[in-house]
């Protein structure tokens, strides 16, 4: 049996889906249910692009509009928004951005085609995170045999258009009531319920019933758990209805960022704080994966090798957590307390995290090495929070990610550090001292003796673009 009743706009319509599956992905669903077979599937993990559909949900006034990987979106996400396929460009003949890739000849076998079609449509109605640099909004379309070149003569000879006028439409879609969907699967022997509350207040209360659900919120990981692991969640609570986890909040000293704001959302924030935190989340996934994961479900997953929490780390932010009525606040690196084991009570969610504005003067360095530059995970990740006075060190925030089970400070790199000159010496006294801060483990993405030289390096990086502040070390953009 279902109850709830999803509901979104599609080509000039509102669709009802019932009695679904809530881990239906939005893909099974345009493939399966509807028969639009242009949206492909190749990787199942949000990695190639190929399945790129363009989603738009109210904002405000307005309607934002985002391109995601629609094999790891599920279903119930796209209530209340508006959905673009692949199909829906074609409907009066070809759209031009179809007629661009056609003109310069930017597709072979086809497969990923449509995705990149959906990826350039986006770019050519200023959807969130479209205004990155043309191979930055293609990082996410994975192309092996065309070549980019046909394919970004074609974006740059789309023309850009008004985006669907779908806000009445929206409006009228809008809930004032939890969605709670209930699902018995009968080939797992489970039941399924999907709840999306509609406020805080609300969410505390559900968590707090329910302290073994799943909390979704951007489902970039989670919705790996099913295509990939195939595993049977029974109650999932999604936190991307609740406006107050929506939100970004600049004061004067810090930065409050929501659980459910989104990475490409939080760019521009995070980027103004210290450019070097942009020029990492630029690097984090890929347009689609930024439209859709956020920061706190980046947080609460725990993992050793996210990109954000190091850097955030290092910027001395904390971590805001709520269980019923209760909030209570904490240093982020106390947070991760081993592999997979975070400091996360039964009911309790993140509900933001609060970054210090850095002083003024001092140094926010954030560096990624992976073995590709675009949408692939770090094998090391080091991030530099120093202030120096007088040719001295006199403070020294140091975090690794990929060094060891959880992102962590390298405290005796840093009380190598401070109090001394900022010179090559004192840099080598803090590279050795990393020896006694990590152990690091050799697995597919690494080794454990080029971590731990790569983690020496980054810290000398430091040194070496403080000193040469013209030096060409790094790509920072795509020119």
């Amino acid at each position: 049996m279902s109850r709830g009743v999803i509901r979104y706009w599609l080509d000039g319509q509102v669709r009802e889906v019932r009695d679904a599956d809530p881990t239906t992905t939005v893909l099974e669903h345009l493939r399966g249910d509807l028969r639009r077979t242009g949206t492909k599937e190749g990787c199942a993990e949000g990695d190639c692009g190929a399945c790129t559909v363009v989603v738009g949900e109210l904002d405000g006034e307005s309607v934002a509009w985002r391109a995601v990987n629609s094999c790891i979106q599920f279903l119930p996400m796209i209530d209340g928004k508006a959905l673009v396929t692949v199909e829906s460009l074609a409907a009066g003949g070809l759209h031009p951005v179809q007629r661009a890739m056609v003109d310069a000849h930017g597709s072979q076998c086809g497969y990923c085609t449509p995705g990149i079609v959906m990826s350039l449509y986006a770019r050519t109605i200023d959807a969130r995170g479209a205004d990155a640099p043309i191979n930055e909004v293609l990082a996410g379309n994975l192309c092996r045999c065309t070549g980019y070149g046909p394919i970004i003569a074609a974006a740059e000879a789309c023309p850009t258009e008004p985006p669907p006028d779908v806000a009445e439409a929206l409006y009228g879609l809008r809930r004032k009531a939890m969605l709670d969907i209930s699902f018995e699967d009968t080939l797992f022997g489970v039941t399924r319920r999907w709840m999306a509350p509609r406020s805080l207040a609300e969410l505390a209360e559900v968590a707090l019933a329910h302290p073994d659900a799943v909390i979704l919120a951007g489902a970039t990981d989670v919705g790996l758990w099913v295509t990939k692991q195939h595993r049977a969640l029974k109650t999932i609570i999604h936190i991307g209805e609740v406006a107050e986890l929506n939100t970004i909040e600049e004061a004067p000293q810090s930065l409050r960022i929501g659980a459910g704001v989104r990475y490409g959302d939080a760019l521009s924030a995070l980027e103004r704080l210290a450019p070097d935190l942009g020029a990492m989340i630029r690097r984090l996934g890929s347009v689609q994966v930024r439209g859709a994961g956020t920061i706190g479900g980046n947080i609460a997953n725990g993992s050793p090798i996210g990109d954000m929490p190091p850097a955030l780390i290092a910027a001395g932010a904390t971590l805001v957590l709520r269980r019923g009525s209760d909030t209570r606040t904490m240093p982020l690196e106390d947070y991760f307390l081993g592999y997979g084991r975070q400091d996360r009570r039964p009911g309790e969610f993140v509900e933001a995290v609060i970054v210090p504005r850095p002083p003024a003067g001092s140094l926010l360095k954030v560096f990624k090495l992976s073995k590709r530059f675009d949408q692939d995970i770090s094998a090391v990740c080091g991030a530099f929070a120093l202030e120096i006075e007088g040719g001295i060190v006199r403070s020294a925030r140091i975090a690794y990610g990929g060094m060891a089970a959880t992102p962590r400070r390298a405290f005796a790199c840093e009380s190598a550090l401070i109090g001394q000159p900022w010179t090559a010496e004192t840099v080598e006294r803090g590279a050795a001292a990393l020896e006694r801060d990590f152990q690091p483990i050799d697995d597919l993405r690494a080794s454990a003796a080029y971590r731990a030289l790569a983690a020496k390096n980054l810290l000398r990086k430091v040194l070496a673009e403080d000193g040469l502040p013209t030096a060409r070390t790094r790509v920072l953009d795509y020119g």
